[in-house]
Parts: C-alpha cells; structure tokens; sequence
C-alpha cells in the first residue's frame, strides 16, 4: 500500500515536471527541424532540477565563467568536454539550492526585500534574476552551513600542539656589552692600540672586575650608563655578530673580544630564559564591505571600490570617511576599523589579501563569501597569546578548513532531494 501510494506520488510529480517544462522546451525546441538534432539547434534542455529547465545556453555561459575565474587564478583549464560537464553539475546543484530555498521561504523573503525593484529592459531583468538567485544562495549558505561545521576540544587540543612543535622557541636573552670604538680612518697602529686595549679589559674581567663598573669606565657604547645592560629581548633580536659569539655561553661567561666596523666588543651573557609562549603577527586592519544585491551587482561593487581607492591614493578622499559613508557592516561606525587580529579571524580570502598587503598599502578589491571588501593594513606587531586566544584562533582555522568540506555534504544533501533529469549533453 505504502509502494503504491509512492508509485502514484511519483508518477504525478513527474507529469507536473513535464506540464511546467513544456513551454520552455517548445521554445527551444522551435529552432529545430523534424529531422535536426540537438547538436544543430540554437538551444535545448540538458537538465531538468524538479520544475527548473537547465539549457544549453546556460551551460555554455557558466563553463566560460570557470574558465576565466581558473584563468585568473592562474589554474590548469580542463578539456572542453571537462568544463561542460562541470558548469552542467554546478548548476544542478545550483537549481536543487534554489529550490530548498523556495520550499524554506527564503525565495519569498528575498523577493519581499527587493519588491519595489523593477528593471524595465530585458537584459536588466535577467541581470536583476541573477543577482536574486546569487543573493538568495548566500543567504542560504550563511544560514545553513556555520551551524553544521563541529570543532571538537580534542581537535583545538591537537591543533595547538601542532602549532606548537612547528613554531621555533626563541631564549629570551639579556647580555651586557663593552664598546672600544675604532674611529673611522683610524690607521692600522691605532687600531692595533685598541685592539689591545679591548684585551687588557677582557682580561680585567677574567680577573673579577665587575662589568657593570668597567663599561662605564671604560666602554663607548649606548648602554654604559646602564653597566653595559642591553635589555632582555628574544635571542634572535641581537645583532647577528653577537649571537653568533654567545649563543653557547652559559650564564655568566664573558666572550672573547669580537671584531666589527664599530670597534672591539666585548660581551657577557647575563640572563637566560626559555620562551615557551606562543606569539602570533598580529594586524591592525580596516576595510570597506560592499554587499552585491539586486541594486548592486559584484562587478558594479568591484568598480565602485577600485574608484574608492584610486580616490584614496591620490589624497582626494579619506579611507576612515569613506568606509563611515558606505561600508555596509559593523565596522563602519569605527571608520571601517576591524582592530589588533591574529590569523585565522577572517575568512581564507580576507586573510590571504590582508597578508600580503604591506603598511598603509590598500588591497584590490577583494571578494569573499560575505561580499566585496577594501583592505588596507594600518601596522603589525607581535603580541603573546593567551590559552584562550590561542584555542580561539585555531578553532577558527579548523571551522575555515572544514567549511568548504562541510559546503559540499549539504549541497549534496539537498539535491539528494531533488529530482534531476538528465537529457541531452551539453554542447
């Protein structure tokens, strides 16, 4: 009974697909002769996505999309055959997408949004059709994908030893240092003069003099009033020259006098302490969010932004005003000014723009998941984390690397429901 009421369900959806599909085939069907095959009309239907037609014609335009968007990245482009088959599944899924969201009421919620839009010409409507459809799987993918990507503590808990056993532990040092300066055309007798006079202080320190004394009697450097102390700064922070003459002193042992274009230097290795903190490069960034809509396409946003920055750096416009006056996102009030982020705070594609940007440089606009941004990096530095921030940024960079993953399972998931007819290859 249960089969049967199946069987029956099936049978009738499938002549609803047919009816609503009817006229579009007609019209692509029109084009052709009794005897002529799809190979040689204008247009046809390769795919029906439950009542929505997929034709030909918009499997040819999506493949050329890849395309250029793989040219742009600098990727490997398929065969012909290859690209066809690819723009023909991504509009499958696309369609299956569209019509979960008419079944969820974000179809209606979008087109109570935009209502009072109307375009008159025929290619503003299609244009304006697009950018609907493109809207409407955003808001889609926002709503339905975060929610699904799961970060377990075992995974931060790896995550951050991984981090730890690739970053470099860098001592934290604190050496004192004697300067006998050599002027700069001094002849070789004079050199040789200081040259000695360099030893004879090392060799007062090999016998207890205190350093701390001799440097401010005897050194030329900055730090003698200090008795010599350069501060405690990470090992690598040192002049080359110096760590390469005390990196295996102990606490306490002077090195022998070292030779430079300044003069003769004699150092003491004072303090040293093991830096097991975890640091990360921090960016202080500000951007411009502009979000595409039916009033604004993603090519129009890209324009827009290229303008704002040409503005920008030819000093006709400030950064901080503009992003008050148009940024569509929180950080507009603040003059676009997101504050200090470590990695993985943004999404992949904000956060490899944002890298490669240097200070005060303003990015090309840059499009990602939530729109089309305008970044410019403001300055850098290194700061210590916390456990919490430490666990905080590597959950966010597991939750970016299990989206794309998890993008895909409910995109499959969805047109797992769908009914999907495959017709005629694509051309």
């Amino acid at each position: 009974m249960v089969n049967m009421h199946f069987s029956t369900l099936r049978v009738a959806r499938r002549l609803t697909l047919v009816l609503l599909t009817w006229s579009v085939f007609n019209l692509c069907a029109s084009a052709q002769t009794s005897s002529a095959s799809p190979a040689n009309s204008r247009d046809f239907i390769v795919a029906v996505v439950d009542a929505l037609p997929i034709t030909n014609h918009d499997v040819r335009l999506r493949a050329a999309q890849i395309r250029t968007q793989l040219t742009q990245q600098g990727r490997v482009i398929p065969s012909a055959s290859a690209l066809m088959r690819e723009a023909l599944e991504r509009l499958i899924n696309e369609k299956a997408l569209l019509q979960f969201a008419k079944e969820s009421g974000a179809d209606t919620e979008i087109s109570e949004a935009n209502s009072g839009n109307n375009l008159s010409t025929s290619a503003a409507a299609d244009d304006k059709q697009e950018q609907r459809e493109q809207m409407i799987l955003q808001r889609l993918t926002e709503r339905h994908v975060p929610g699904r990507i799961k970060v377990s503590d075992a995974e931060i808990d790896l995550g951050i030893r991984d981090r730890q056993a690739t970053q470099t532990n860098v001592a934290d040092v604190e050496l004192a240092h004697i300067l006998i300066a050599v002027p700069e055309n001094a002849s070789a007798s004079e050199v040789a003069a200081l040259q000695s006079k360099a030893n004879s202080v090392l060799a007062r320190l090999k016998s207890g003099a205190s350093f701390a004394e001799v440097a401010k009697e005897m050194s030329d450097s900055a730090e003698r009033d200090k008795g010599g102390l350069m501060g405690v700064r990470p090992f690598d922070r040192y002049p080359t020259l110096f760590v390469e003459a005390s990196q295996s002193l102990r606490v306490g042992d002077l090195s022998a006098v070292i030779s430079s274009g300044a003069g003769f230097h004699i150092l003491k290795l004072v303090s040293k302490r093991n830096n097991n903190v975890m640091t990360v490069t921090e960016t202080r960034v500000r951007h411009i969010l502009l979000r595409p809509s039916s009033q604004l396409s993603q090519a129009a946003a890209r324009a827009q932004l290229a303008e704002y920055r040409r503005l920008v750096d030819s000093g006709r416009a400030d950064f901080a005003k503009l992003a008050v006056d148009h940024s569509q996102d929180a950080s507009a009030n603040n003059g676009g000014d997101l504050g200090w982020v470590g990695p993985g705070m943004f999404v992949p594609e904000f956060e490899q723009a944002m890298r490669q940007l240097a200070i005060g440089q303003i990015s090309d606009p840059t499009v990602s998941r939530f729109g089309v941004h305008l970044i410019q990096v403001l300055a850098r530095r290194d700061a210590a984390l916390s456990e919490r921030e430490m666990r905080d940024i590597v959950r966010n960079s597991l939750r970016d690397k299990k989206f794309d993953e998890t993008y895909q399972l409910w995109v499959q998931e969805v047109r797992g429901r769908a009914y999907v007819e495959y017709r005629d290859p694509p051309l």
